[in-house]
């Protein structure tokens, strides 16, 4: 049987990402819309790590099953490492990602600098909390004005020199090959096998028990 892991997202653009990227496996991919409505986890953590923990985790707990979880962002060395944690919502809560990405040039305006780095953390997590943890970083440079219609986020905005182009004129394949989810995600790949087998061993058993009617 195949190994179910739920993806602590309802983003389909990551959602498609992830299922191509570890498409071979003995794993069926899920995401958060295959299910009912659970509560909305509060990513108030202070690093991915804890924001990529607290959602896998909790998700797992919630639906039973082992959950993947990233938390992900941009870091701008001009804007001292923002957004950061807080790339998803740069420009308010409820925002597009056209407004992160206008809020994003705005700020930029009087920078010569414009390095910047992707950075992902992606956490694996059971129900009795138990996690195992990946990490990616991809350094490129935020451009002046959006170029490209694929991806999503910050895709647009970010150009990566190796290949002369913005994240979103990659298709999937050469995004995932550079990208600072598709490094983590390389890791996940290698490791697989083990990973299906610590999940094994960690999610919960739960023991049959003969019901035996009372006598009347």
């Amino acid at each position: 049987m195949k190994q179910i892991i739920v993806l602590a997202t309802t983003n389909k653009g990551k959602t498609r990402e992830i299922q191509e990227l570890l498409q071979g496996f003995p794993i069926i991919i899920k995401n958060l819309a295959d299910f009912g409505p659970i509560p909305e986890v509060i990513e108030d953590g202070e690093t991915f790590d804890d924001n990529a923990y607290k959602k896998a985790s909790f998700t797992a707990r919630v639906l039973g099953y082992p959950a993947m979880a990233d938390d992900s962002g941009i870091c701008v060395q001009a804007l001292d490492g923002a957004p950061g944690v807080y790339s998803a919502r740069y420009a308010g809560k409820n925002t597009t990602d056209a407004d992160n990405v206008k809020k994003m040039l705005d700020d930029l305006k009087s920078h010569e600098n414009r390095n910047a780095a992707f950075k992902c953390v992606i956490s694996i997590a059971v129900p009795t909390g138990a996690a195992l943890t990946y990490e990616g970083e991809c350094k490129g440079i935020i451009a002046h004005k959006p170029i490209g219609d694929n991806g999503f986020g910050y895709d647009p905005l970010f150009f990566y020199p190796k290949l002369n182009k913005t994240f979103a004129q990659l298709t999937i394949e050469e995004k995932g090959r550079v990208s600072h989810r598709g490094l983590a995600l390389k890791q996940i790949a290698a490791e697989m096998d083990k990973i299906i087998e610590w999940i094994d061993i960690n999610m919960p058993k739960f023991q049959q028990v003969e019901c035996k009617g009372s006598k009347l």
